[in-house]
Order: C-alpha cells, then sequence, then structure tokens
C-alpha cells in the first residue's frame, strides 16, 4: 500500500510559532509597564527613557511622593472608597441574590427585571441627580458621600443569583430539616459554595473603584477630599517631575497587582463552575 501523496508532502505544524506570537504580544503588553517602573525608580536627573538606559535605580522618587500635597490623604481615601465598596456590595448583592432565588415572594420576578433593567441606564444620566441627593445631604468633600451613591451594584446582584440558582435544592432541604435558619443556611452553605463568584468580583468591583475617575472627581472637591487617581490627574498642573508621576502611578498600581495575585485563581475556578450544570 502506498502512502498518498499528499500526506508525504505535508510539513509538520510549526508549533513555535503560537509561542512566538504570544512572546511578542506579552512583550507589548508589559513594555509600558517596564517603562513605568524604569522611569519611577531613575535617579533625579539622570539619563532615562526614553534616550538612555539608567546605569543605576533608586527608590528616592517614591519616598518623596509622599511628601507631594496630599498625596497619602488621597491613597487613605482610595482605600476606604475601595475596599469598603468590596465589602458591601458582596455581602447585599449576595442577600439580595439569595432572596430572588430562594425566597417566594410576590413580584420577585418583576423585581428582577427592575434590577436587570438599572444595567441599561448609563452612568452618566445618573451623576446630576445623584449629585444633587448628595449635595442635599451635605455629603459633598466627605469619605461617605463618596461611598454611598456607588454601593447598589445590580451586575453583582445578576451575577450572584446565576450561581445561586445552579445549587441543588437537596442541600437547602437538608439543611432546613435539620433546624438551620435562613441566616446560617446563607452563611454557612451559600457564600462557601460562591466563593470563586465573590472573588471574581471582589477583584472587578475593587479595579473598578480604584481607578474610578469621574464620580470622585465631582464630589470631591477639595484637596483633602480627592482619591488617588484625581491626585494623579492633578499632579500634571504641578511642579512635579516625570520621575515624580511615574512613582505616583506605580504606588497607585500596587494595591491592584495585590489583590489580583491573591484573587486571580478564582477567576479560573469561577469562569468554568459558571459553565457546569449541576
Amino acid at each position: 500500500m502506498t502512502t498518498p501523496p499528499t500526506v508525504l508532502g505535508a510539513r509538520r505544524p510549526r508549533r513555535w510559532l503560537p509561542a512566538l506570537a504570544l512572546t511578542v504580544i506579552s512583550l507589548f503588553t508589559v513594555a509600558p509597564l517596564l517603562a513605568v517602573v524604569v522611569l519611577a525608580l531613575s535617579p533625579e536627573g539622570a539619563p532615562t527613557l526614553p534616550h538612555a538606559i539608567p546605569h543605576s535605580l533608586t527608590l528616592e522618587n517614591i519616598t518623596r511622593i509622599f511628601e507631594v500635597g496630599a498625596f497619602p490623604r488621597w491613597l487613605f481615601n482610595s482605600l476606604v472608597y475601595s475596599v469598603v465598596s468590596v465589602v458591601v456590595i458582596l455581602l447585599t448583592a449576595s442577600m439580595a441574590a439569595y432572596a430572588l432565588v430562594r425566597k417566594r415572594f410576590p413580584g420577585r420576578n418583576a423585581l428582577l427585571w427592575a434590577i436587570v433593567a438599572t444595567l441599561m441606564v448609563p452612568m452618566q444620566a445618573t451623576l446630576i441627580p445623584t449629585f444633587v441627593l448628595v449635595a442635599r445631604m451635605d455629603a459633598v468633600n466627605t469619605l461617605w458621600g463618596l461611598v454611598t451613591p456607588t454601593l447598589a451594584n445590580a451586575q453583582a446582584v445578576f451575577l450572584i443569583r446565576q450561581f445561586v440558582r445552579d445549587l441543588p435544592d437537596e442541600l437547602f432541604d437538608a439543611a432546613r430539616i435539620d433546624g438551620a435558619g435562613e441566616w446560617r443556611i446563607f452563611v454557612r452553605i451559600v457564600l462557601p459554595l460562591i466563593r470563586p463568584v465573590l472573588a471574581t468580583l471582589a477583584i472587578f468591583v475593587f479595579l473598578w473603584h480604584w481607578n474610578d475617575l469621574l464620580w470622585p472627581l465631582i464630589v470631591g472637591q477639595t484637596d483633602e477630599a480627592r482619591t488617588l487617581t484625581v491626585g494623579l490627574a492633578t499632579l500634571k498642573t504641578e511642579t512635579v517631575s516625570t520621575a515624580g508621576i511615574m512613582s505616583a502611578a506605580l504606588v497607585s498600581f500596587v494595591p491592584c497587582f495585590v489583590i489580583f495575585v491573591a484573587l486571580q485563581r478564582h477567576i479560573v475556578a469561577g469562569v468554568t463552575s459558571s459553565g457546569v450544570k449541576g
């Protein structure tokens, strides 16, 4: 039996091509971050990018940026804004999702669709009414005025609801037979089982609030009420060197990197379990 000529003439697939393509794409992706790191750690006045590669690196720019303006206060405001929002949004959204799935009450479906409908309203359309309410409560230039309007997250409610809906009914029936109340079922059964989606949402909610510019810019009108993102934008108008601005940007990147490294394994788990039906 002779081998078909098409098989004899076929070439082996070049398996190194995908790896090379991914390597090139990775270099283009990481290059801006590496440039920020080099510029932030370059000595003041020394030749650096894009004209030359510095011969030495120093942490003086990072320590010096904490003395510029109200930078420590900006960092504190951003941490409060992001961390409090993550905790409250995950708690309230998971409780709402549990009630929408496991509790029977009139108007449940209408309430769900009303929550989903809010996702179609652009945030810019609600800025003026929200600011008027915050101003009437005398909450402008305050932390609670910054945080409170962002604590209701319809997207988090909808995503967590999809996970709670897929939990087997036998778990809840067995818990009720054992005498567990609703709060105990929610804490001991629901929260551990939806941990992947909670961790994924924690990353996204933290990044969204940490990088938010529009609402903090509107509600924080004094230097002490600004967040780190707004503060970085104002550094360009001050006598701050490029190395100082890059140092501030590097400091603002660290919390995002830490929370992503700590919770990134749950992203894959969350995506995988969302496509598996029990």
